[in-house]
């Protein structure tokens, strides 16, 4: 039988130090490069958590860690629009999901510096070179909605994590962080927005929770972020 993920109650600072610790453990024992991935639904925080993280690991040891979202491989506006596919942006198949893939298998052999792109919430698109991974950084944590879904071509991200970390949190505390966050981009109207949510957001919520049991650690975050 598979082996249940480990799960445990805690706050959010206390979230990030146990992140920060488990990545500084598995980095110490891995001869090379040690990839974390942090995944959750929309809104649960687990960007929030792995940039402190790794804010964390740099301030005790410069240039020990780099955080790598997922959410820069999100298919570009203009391709999604030629599709017919821009009202589903965030599901699954509108990002290009192999190209992160390669992107990760890339990260873990790389010897030299290697920017990686981000999405703007401001501009709703994706940035080219947004962050760049030092070629010193023994932990990377990549950090995303989709990273452990079982099916083609997601599945191949999970060989690449050396430890899977789920971060949930309350789906009805998740709508009202969406709600804000949709708000203080103010792009759209408010009714816009609890659209997007209901149709896109949640349906996205639910289908990640389905993959908690393919990670190595469940948090369950106590409080909001």
């Amino acid at each position: 039988m598979p082996t249940l993920p480990e799960n445990l109650s805690l706050t959010p600072d206390a979230a990030v130090a146990l992140v920060a610790a488990r990545a500084k453990a598995l980095a110490a024992a891995a001869p090379g490069r040690a990839i974390v991935g942090l995944v959750g639904g929309p809104g649960a925080g687990k960007s929030t958590i792995a940039q402190r993280a790794v804010e964390d690991l740099n301030a005790e040891t410069p240039g020990l860690a780099a955080y790598v979202p997922m959410d820069g491989f999100h298919m570009r506006q203009a391709k999604l629009v030629a599709l017919g596919t821009a009202h589903e942006k965030g599901m699954p198949h509108t990002f290009e999901a192999a190209a992160f893939a390669d992107f990760l298998a890339r990260l873990r052999s790389a010897r030299e510096p290697v920017a990686g792109p981000a999405y703007s919430r401001q501009i709703e698109d994706v940035v080219d070179d947004a962050f760049t991974v030092p070629a010193e950084a023994k932990i990377l944590i990549a950090e995303g909605n989709y990273l452990l879904l079982p099916d083609a071509p997601w599945a191949a991200v999970r060989p690449l994590l050396d430890l899977a970390i789920f971060v949930h949190l309350d789906r009805e505390k998740v709508r009202q962080r969406l709600m804000r966050r949709h708000a203080e981009a103010g792009l759209f109207t408010e009714e816009r927005n609890r659209e997007w949510i209901n149709r896109v957001d949640l349906p996205n919520y639910d289908l990640i929770e389905t993959t908690a049991p393919r990670a190595d650690l469940v948090i369950d975050i106590a409080s909001e972020i």
